[in-house]
């Protein structure tokens, strides 16, 4: 064993002894109503916006950094998917208060969209792990991420009094160029009657460096965003929601794959330079819906609680690339400069209704979306310009895709502290095209494809004592292809040209989970599990030359995995929690030698352990953080090689990385954070990604409020 393994192994000790008490706070993720967190029948993280500050999450994505089971994969500094349990993109769900923001042209693989989520917009979110598709649907598979957007808070207000309460803060980062962020936020409103939140941000990320490579020169990029909420309580027991949210993020570059990138080197790993002279991504996404909620004073009324939403989004990526290898080179068939545009318009509507029948309380309810899909492809062959190229479009034109549910699940007590959840869900998909093209074809053809599903879940905890219980179930999983699965066609891993495939099958899973969760003593927070899942048909990028994948369904994975955590609250100024997480999975398919290999960018060994001491005053606090995984090497020579720009000879290095975060309440109205990254300015970087974390990172930060 290595200093690496034996210093993880020192740092995921602690699981085994100690943790903090903590509040039994109420999820709504878990089953669509309200649960005590401690009776979740699943493995559960919560994040608050005062957590995500404190230790300086950049991105929606990087929120999940310090969560047993997921792996923050960043293909770049801009794009970021979380691998939980793992599934990655597309095989993860993604919520903003409840409505879904996966859609159709969701590419494969890790995707970039999780980053156009403004986390500064964010009041808390709530993972669930291997939920299935019972609750929310298609996609639900390695988790469920639910983030609940910032509102004016008009229920705690006086009621009857006017208020207005407002916000201004500014962060710098001083690795590498140095970063600026700023947040200025507004509530106002009637205490129990109404209340407007706006917020608006604004983030101007310089390129980063470490102290291997250099300056990660391209890595820099722009970002805007606004959000909007609008609550009334419009009768004594409903209030009307109105929201909206934009993000725009320019010049995002695929860092990797361009000659920016000079490869990388650390010990006897060695990640290839790139090849192109650029690789830019703009990306905007849009949501907006109505909202109706109503709760029954009369318990003895058929119906308890409804929900109807009414929702708006649009989704639209442009990615530029100059495939040359520099700037005076040549044009040809394969040296060329291409842009691909593809623009999504999403229309969802869901009904969720809570209702007491006989001795047990039933969830159910509808929901359907229906996407509208335009896209175009230009390209430059002889430098002549852009001209367009319809084979060439990341996802069929004129293209629509309708995605409907409806689900119950039943909760009930068949004994004293046991509490079972059983939950079915029929889906119906369907896909239709007029304007595709396959490879080498001069025609466009237009398809159709559509698909149904039952799948279920069944859950059982039992509540060992107040506050701590144990857990069990088995939920399946069910997503049916989307329009980038059959029709895509998009550059993947080190520049291959990845394509869809019209007959591709959906995808099925099946996860079995047993866990704990709960305060085991008045000063001890633990929460572990186990898990398995096993799949049928799932579809991956198969190689089929030197310079293309497809999209193939593989015969059968799976992937099991063990995650800890705990939290000590040792006394009353501090506080200890750590945890620690490993994964293994294989797959088989035909179309790949050997016939089973690895399942792609598996979680290595990874542990976390945090100490925390606050001022007896609450004015100041400071922590210190050390994270590690350990080589990344359980990989197949085909990937490694396909992606040798992101994924290092012999895997990907294993890391230790130290961290101190502190925060000082200067006045009532004054806050000032400090953050140090990396320490020990190490070579490091998340297996998988297209570029090194930071080296040493200063990261400070003052918020004004009033």
């Amino acid at each position: 064993m290595n200093r690496t393994h034996l210093l993880l192994t020192a740092l995921a000790l602690p699981l085994f002894a100690h943790g903090q008490d903590l509040l039994d706070p109420i999820v709504v993720t878990a089953s669509r109503a309200d649960q005590e967190e401690s009776s979740v029948p699943y493995a559960l993280e919560k994040f608050s916006a005062k957590e995500l500050n404190e230790t300086k999450r950049r991105s929606l994505p990087e929120a999940l950094i310090y969560t047993p089971g997921v792996l923050v994969q960043k293909t770049t500094q801009g794009h970021g998917s979380p691998f939980i349990r793992g599934f990655t993109g597309r095989q993860n769900l993604l919520l903003i208060d409840g409505v879904r923001l996966n859609n159709s042209i969701w590419r494969s693989g890790p995707v970039q969209y999780w980053s156009t989520v403004d986390p500064y917009s964010i009041a808390d979110m709530e993972l669930i792990k291997s939920q299935g598709s019972v609750i929310y649907g298609s996609d639900a598979i390695g988790g469920t991420l639910n983030a609940f957007s910032k509102s004016s808070g008009f229920l705690d207000e006086e009621k009857g009094q006017f208020f207005t309460h407002g916000s201004a803060e500014y962060e710098y980062r001083s690795n590498g160029e140095g970063s600026h962020i700023g947040r200025l936020e507004a509530q106002m409103g009637v205490g129990g009657e109404y209340g407007l939140h706006v917020g608006i941000s604004q983030k101007d990320f310089g390129d980063i460096e470490d102290s291997a490579v250099g300056l990660m020169r391209g890595t820099g990029y722009d970002e805007q965003a606004y959000d909007l909420r609008f609550d009334a309580k419009i009768a004594t027991d409903t209030i009307l929601t109105f929201a909206s949210q934009y993000v725009d993020q320019d010049n995002i570059s695929r860092w990797h794959r361009t000659i920016q990138n000079p490869g990388w080197m650390h010990d006897n790993h060695v990640a290839a330079a790139g090849r192109w002279v650029a690789n830019d991504f703009d990306q905007e996404r849009s949501l907006t819906y109505f909202r109706i909620a109503q709760e029954n004073a009369d318990q003895t009324s058929w119906l308890n609680k409804w929900t109807a939403t009414l929702s708006y989004q649009t989704t639209r990526d442009s990615e530029f690339q100059d495939r040359r290898a520099s700037a005076a080179a040549a044009f040809s068939s394969t040296a060329y400069q291409q842009l691909q545009d593809a623009n999504a318009r999403t229309y969802g509507v869901d009904l969720t209704l809570e209702s007491i029948i006989g001795p047990g309380t039933l969830v159910y309810g509808l929901d359907f979306y229906h996407d509208i899909v335009d896209s175009f492809a230009k390209r430059d062959t002889n430098g002549a310009g852009l001209i367009n190229r319809p084979g060439a479009r990341p996802v069929a034109d004129d293209a629509s895709y309708d995605l409907f549910g409806a689900f119950g699940q039943y909760t009930v007590s068949p004994a004293d502290r046991w509490e079972l959840s059983l939950g079915a869900r029929f889906t119906h998909a369907r896909a239709a095209w007029n304007a595709y093209r396959a490879g080498g074809s001069a025609v466009d053809t237009s398809g159709e494809s559509s698909w149904t599903d039952l799948s279920g879940s069944a859950r059982l905890s039992y509540e060992i004592k107040q506050g701590w219980s144990l857990y069990g179930g088995i939920s399946q999983s069910f997503r049916a292809p989307n329009l980038s699965d059959l029709t895509g066609n998009t550059a993947s891993l080190s520049g291959l040209d990845g394509h869809g495939s019209p007959d591709v099958d959906p995808e099925k899973y099946i996860t079995y989970e047993l866990g704990t969760r709960g305060n085991i003593t008045d000063s001890v927070t633990v929460q572990s599990s186990i898990f398995f899942t096993d799949s049928q048909d799932p579809a991956i990028s198969s190689y089929v030359s030197g310079a293309e994948t497809f999209v193939v369904n593989a015969d059968e994975s799976s992937i099991y995995g063990v995650e800890a955590e705990i939290a000590w609250q040792l006394n009353e100024q501090w506080n200890f929690s750590a945890f620690a997480s490993w994964q293994e999975g294989k797959s088989t398919n035909e179309y790949r030698t050997p016939e089973e290999r690895w399942q792609t960018r598996l979680l290595p060994f990874t542990a976390s352990t945090a100490l925390r001491w606050t001022a007896p005053s609450q004015a100041y606090w400071i922590e210190g953080r050390v994270t590690g995984a350990v080589d990344a090497d359980r990989i197949n020579a085909a990937d490694q090689a396909a992606d040798n720009q992101r994924i290092p000879t012999n895997g990907t290095p294993a890391y230790i990385v130290p961290a101190i975060y502190a925060g000082w309440k200067a006045t009532e109205n004054l806050n000032f954070s400090l953050g140090l990254e990396n320490v020990s300015d190490i070579d490091y970087r998340q297996h998988g990604s297209g570029n090194n974390e930071p080296g040493f990172n200063a990261i400070l930060g003052v918020k004004a409020h009033w």
